[in-house]
């Protein structure tokens, strides 16, 4: 279960301006890179003035703290997820369980009632006055011997029983207890929407002319984290070849240019970062986790210099947003809140290293 959040109305026209990367307050852990100095004549560059720069860097901070609780908060939604599906699972062993149990004391009772049935006549009575003792001793003994296990059968339903019991009962408690996360999850992300509320508004109140300023502010920041990454050869000779699942994952990709960042979302109309990069791999026939967290944990690290598309490139230092590599230095990413899935630089943000799905 996702849980979808519609951008603001604000956020198709200021927040477009503004972007989530702003990456001249920012250097990339690969590749030690920020933006220029701002002009020695500051009214050549409004955008540049003290109050506009604090309030970009708080914006930055708070995209960042947003994305990082988005992507805990899904994390947790997925565990929550399992969680659900084992306890289910759980208790309908628990229901197979208890009905096998009573089919066996069924068994055993009807085996006890014949066997007091014939147990009416003595024995060594029986064999005297029957016409076949040898059928009748063999009668006595299989009878014997099928009360004897289905005894010892039922006493092992109920030993499977109470075990079973308690491991549901332990399932039970772990649900609890992701549910008491996922709460609390809830209330860290909403805390950070609300303080990510009030930046938007002041970002709503500016004029034109101070929004083209942090576009171009945006764009300049890109550009020269961009520049200093091809500068240092961090990505070798970048001429490697998409695996057959990669270029899958790319053409998935490139079919959701345009469609809007929408927290919580995996498609098929709005994603975010993880919820693109994790549809784009399902869709290739490789399914991956679900968050930018898990993907950084649990696939393969490989260097940038070692790069093909497909790759995921893994940004900040806390793993809090995932882009695909289509090459070139280029990756398609959700960038933000009131953005679009489009085709950026990959040092729009700050690098934290790169996975391969199919490794």
């Amino acid at each position: 279960m996702s849980v979808v959040h519609r951008p603001s109305r604000w956020a198709r026209s200021a927040l477009f301006c503004a972007g989530i990367a702003f990456s001249a307050a920012l250097a990339l852990p690969a590749v030690p890179a920020t933006a220029a100095p701002p002009p020695d004549d500051p009214s050549r560059n409004p955008a540049q003035s003290p109050s506009l720069t604090d309030l970009l860097t708080r914006l930055q901070t708070l995209y960042q703290q947003a994305e990082q609780a988005t992507e805990t908060y899904n994390g947790t939604q997925e565990r929550l997820d399992k969680e659900r599906a084992t306890v289910d699972t759980l208790n309908e062993q628990l229901v197979q369980q208890r009905s096998a149990v009573q089919a066996g004391r069924d068994t055993a009772g009807a085996l006890a009632r014949r066997q007091y049935q014939n147990g009416g006549v003595s024995p060594y009575l029986r064999l005297l006055l029957t016409d076949d003792p040898a059928t009748a001793l063999n009668q006595a003994h299989v009878l014997s011997q099928a009360l004897g296990s289905q005894a010892a059968l039922v006493g092992r339903l109920q030993d499977a029983e109470h075990k079973l019991g308690d491991l549901t009962a332990k399932a039970r408690a772990s649900l609890d207890s992701v549910h008491r996360l996922a709460d609390q999850q809830r209330r860290e992300r909403d805390d950070v929407k609300a303080r990510l509320g009030d930046v938007e508004k002041l970002i709503s109140s500016l004029t034109g002319t101070q929004l083209d300023q942090l576009r171009q502010l945006e764009e300049q920041g890109i550009d020269q984290a961009q520049q200093a990454l091809l500068a240092s050869g961090a990505l070798g000779a970048d001429n490697l070849s998409a695996s057959a699942l990669g270029r899958r994952a790319i053409s998935y990709a490139y079919a959701q240019l345009g469609k809007p960042y929408v927290w919580g979302a995996q498609g098929p109309n709005a994603f975010d970062c993880s919820g693109l990069t994790s549809q784009a791999w399902a869709h290739a026939g490789r399914p991956i986790p679900r968050t930018s967290q898990e993907q950084w944990a649990r696939l393969r690290h490989v260097a940038l210099g070692a790069l093909r598309p497909g790759d995921l490139i893994v940004y900040f230092s806390h793993a809090t947003h995932v882009a695909l590599y289509v090459g070139k230095g280029r990756v398609i990413q959700a960038p933000r809140p009131g953005g679009v899935v489009r085709l950026t630089p990959m040092a729009a943000n700050p690098i934290l290293g790169a996975v391969r799905p199919d490794a």
